[in-house]
């Protein structure tokens, strides 16, 4: 049994503090919202009424926060009170600027530390099947790894400090250009007389087969499970999905890459984000293609 500090008990962080609990850790959490702070303490996580109670015992601390300002500052208020060896993970997604910034903080204190950001959306924290995308030194991330797989299935060291954060900005990248080129390619299938179904079996067993289609398909039918069966209420909201692609495009200017479909895909989600569709699953674009404005 491992001693972890939670912070971050959200629609992500609370399912997989959850699993640790279930793993058999002992975990102590902390959310400003109380109502996350109830479901946390239903799930048997101990919910500590600030950052440096939750921190206090911990062997190791995993932050999981809606931006890189958010993790600086509870990294900054945490790592001096920690004890030493202790392991310190964020499975926030970021940039790889502060992601880097966060390992500096934690490499002064002589902190290990991991930049750890997940993917599989709020289906995959509940059902402990998350990709964790790691970056760190290999030691921080052999000792990470046990208690990452209690909460993902797959868990890849992707590199030194930041990369992590590079693989995940690059692989919802391509997510969010892929689902665009499958709902229109359904656009335009409506247009031109085919069913749904006849589209995806045809696309789902050839040279257009991609995870927007075969698993999270934008159209009701073809894939009962996804979003578009449940009038795309969010596995993964447009919202996260335009941040997503916000730090790509902020990381291609910096790095000098180009990238013009993702430029493309960032400019189409706000249009859609801006629509009012912010809660809705990423998917749900497709609406916004059939009509410019639904």
């Amino acid at each position: 049994m491992t001693n972890i500090a939670f912070i971050g008990l959200g629609n992500m962080g609370g399912p997989m503090a959850a699993n640790l609990v279930k793993a058999g850790h002992s975990v102590t959490g902390f959310d400003l919202s109380p109502a996350s702070c109830d479901q946390a303490r239903s799930d048997g996580v101990s919910v500590a009424g600030s950052t440096a109670d939750a921190v206090r015992e911990a062997e190791v601390v995993i932050t999981m926060l809606p931006a890189g300002k958010h993790v600086l500052s509870v990294w900054s208020d945490i790592l001096s009170s920690l004890k030493e060896g202790t392991l310190v993970i964020d499975c926030s997604t970021i940039d790889v600027s502060s992601a880097r910034k966060a390992h500096g903080m934690a490499q002064e204190r002589g902190l290990m530390s991991l930049d750890a950001p997940v993917s599989g959306g709020v289906g995959g924290a509940k059902g402990a099947t998350l990709t964790f995308m790691a970056g760190g030194a290999k030691e921080a991330f052999d000792r990470a790894e046990p208690i990452l797989s209690k909460m993902g299935k797959k868990v890849v060291h992707c590199g030194d400090a930041g990369a992590g954060q590079a693989a995940k900005i690059c692989n919802n990248m391509i997510l969010g250009i892929s689902m665009i080129g499958v709902a229109e390619a359904f656009v335009l299938g409506e247009k031109l007389g085919l069913s749904h179904q006849a589209l995806f079996d045809v696309a789902s067993t050839s040279s257009g087969q991609c995870w927007s289609l075969t698993t999270y398909c934008p159209v009701p039918g073809p894939v009962p499970t996804s979003p578009a069966n449940n009038d795309y209420k969010p596995g993964f909201a447009a919202a996260l999905m335009l941040k997503d692609l916000k730090l790509a495009q902020e990381a291609a200017l910096a790095s000098g890459a180009s990238t013009p479909l993702g430029a493309e895909a960032a400019q189409l989600y706000a249009l859609f984000n801006g629509a009012g569709h912010e809660e809705d699953d990423f998917s749900g674009i497709i609406n916004f293609l059939r009509g410019g404005k639904e």
